[in-house]
């Protein structure tokens, strides 16, 4: 991306403005099991590519011999991807160790602020891209990353550019955190009436055996694709007029799209591009091993009308609003999970056919209880699809003003 700058700013490479490193696993197979489960964390690339500003959340650790072949970097320092997901960026927030697909950059406090080196490669990220196509993988190794020019103020300039932007940053981290417990709500009660059968009235209940365990009497254990309080979603999409924004399993991570995804036109849409989501409806990736989700109904409702997703989703509709919390809160468990990975087949890639997914039983309670759970777990719910619509704005104006303010158009 090419752009102009204010002459008095100053074009430097990388290793100019600070320290940059490669990360560190040097032991063969990574996976080994013995190198893990300690107390240090690991970040892989899809752990930076998830985070937001900050990095702190993480899928594995490292323990003593894992971290003796490693390398403990300190908070402050930017992770760059350098492969699988290119230019992907997170500053450490906590220490922690990454593998070689990640290159570690310690800002000079004299010559950077990391923060501002951080956006300044957001900027730049397809440039980075282009570079590392490759015939099998692409990668952006250390030497190529060096030969990027930086054009950048002064520290104290960098420091005020950055934090308009980290201003945008924090209230999105901060709506993170309200999501997150929120989940951890949400999740708790489903599992209350749910999963340990302690709903209101439970101590007058009767418990029959099930091919699920004990549940109570009235209620019955389904398929998930006839269970009494949502519909498979069989119909792809229909011909449309104007776009619509493609979504892929790649798009989306937990139960957030992180990217603009791409928009289309009926006759330029990719043959994946197969998907129509629909009020009170949620859909989640088939590959094994992958949790993603995305969840429609009011907060969200747009996406019904100007979106679509892959074939690589699977998705359902709640029969009404009120059982759509309880639909939301199934396909999120941790046991429906376990039994879509169970059932997923394939040579190669592995994935959940609706053969498999006929077969993931599931419990399908009396009306009345799924309607009065509805009631009160859809605040929460709906509190979620807001925070996230939230924050889909904050990043849409924090990128707008992005480009302007690192190449200097904008004076802060």
């Amino acid at each position: 991306m090419k752009h102009t700058s204010p002459v008095n700013w100053k074009v430097r490479k990388l290793d100019q403005l600070g320290f940059v490193g490669r990360g560190r696993s040097q032991h063969r197979p990574r996976n080994e099991p013995s190198l893990y489960g300690g107390e240090y964390p690991f970040f892989q690339t899809g752990d930076i590519k998830a985070a937001n500003l900050y990095l702190s959340e993480h899928s594995q650790t490292y323990n003593e011999k894992g971290l003796a072949q490693s390398k403990l970097w300190e908070p402050g320092t930017l992770c760059i991807t350098i492969a699988a997901n290119i230019a992907d960026t997170a500053i450490l927030a906590i220490p922690g160790c990454f593998p070689d697909s990640v290159i570690g950059f310690i800002a000079d406090p004299s010559e950077a602020d990391v923060r501002f080196i951080k956006y300044y490669i957001d900027l730049i990220k397809l440039d980075m891209q282009q570079v590392s196509h490759g015939t099998t993988q692409d990668n952006l190794s250390l030497d190529k990353l060096l030969r990027f020019d930086f054009v950048a103020p002064d520290v104290e300039e960098q420091q005020k550019i950055a934090a308009v932007l980290s201003a945008y940053d924090d209230l999105i981290e901060n709506n993170l955190r309200r999501i997150k417990i929120l989940e951890e709500m949400a999740q708790n009660l489903y599992r209350e009436w749910f999963v340990k059968f302690r709903f209101p009235g439970h101590q007058r209940a009767r418990f029959i055996d099930s091919p699920l365990g004990r549940i109570p009497e009235g209620w019955e254990v389904r398929g998930a694709m006839e269970n009494n309080h949502w519909s498979f979603i069989h119909q792809n999409i229909g011909a449309y007029e104007g776009v619509k924004r493609y979504y892929a399993t790649a798009d989306i991570d937990g139960i957030t799209i992180t990217s603009n995804g791409i928009e289309y036109t009926y006759s330029q849409k990719p043959i994946r591009a197969q998907k129509q989501p629909l009020i009170n409806s949620v859909w989640f990736a088939r590959m094994q091993e992958t949790y993603k989700m995305i969840a429609v109904a009011k907060p969200n409702a747009f996406l019904a009308a100007n979106c679509m997703h892959s074939s690589g989703f699977a998705g359902f509709k709640a029969h009404d609003e009120d059982s759509f919390a309880f639909l939301f809160l199934t396909i999120k468990s941790k046991e429906f999970h376990l039994e879509k990975d169970r059932y997923c087949t394939g040579a190669t890639q592995r994935s959940l056919t609706n053969d498999g997914l006929s077969r993931i039983l599931t419990i399908s309670p009396p009306r009345d209880i799924v309607q009065n759970f509805g009631r009160l777990a859809m605040r929460h719910v709906e509190l979620i699809l807001v925070l996230q619509q939230r924050n889909k704005i904050l990043r849409r104006t924090r990128d707008l003003l992005l480009p302007k303010l690192i190449s200097g158009e904008v004076d802060v």
